[in-house]
């Protein structure tokens, strides 16, 4: 029994094995949400607000905030988290990595929200 346990630990072991993303991944994942973001902001923009008075025409605009913050938040995610490795080189101890990784994510949402 302890064999199959073995060989069972093994096989466990070849499957979690973690395996590297293709090489464009993160840009094409980038120019993705990208897009979405700004499809969803132009799709916001092309609303009146004459028309929100029926509530029957309020599932566009709302569908197209919610794509846009996922998109958006995601795109600052991708961001920071692929610089995070050379933070974590530089940073002197936790706090510091802290720190950077804020001040990251603070930068990174101001050039993903739009200007106004």
């Amino acid at each position: 029994m302890s064999s199959g346990a073995t060989e069972f630990e093994a096989l466990l072991r070849q499957a979690l094995t973690p395996v590297e993303p293709p090489e464009g991944l993160a840009s094409r994942m980038e120019s993705a949400l990208v897009s979405l973001a700004e499809l969803a902001q132009e799709e916001l923009e092309s609303w009146e607000l004459s028309a929100m008075r029926d509530p029957r025409n309020w599932i566009r605009p709302a569908a197209a905030a919610l794509v846009g913050a996922g998109a958006g938040t995601a795109l600052v995610v991708l961001r920071v988290r692929s610089r995070h490795r050379a933070r974590r080189q530089q940073a002197s101890g936790l706090l510091d990595l802290a720190g950077k990784t804020i001040h990251d994510i603070a930068h990174e949402a101001r050039r993903v929200l739009p200007e106004r």
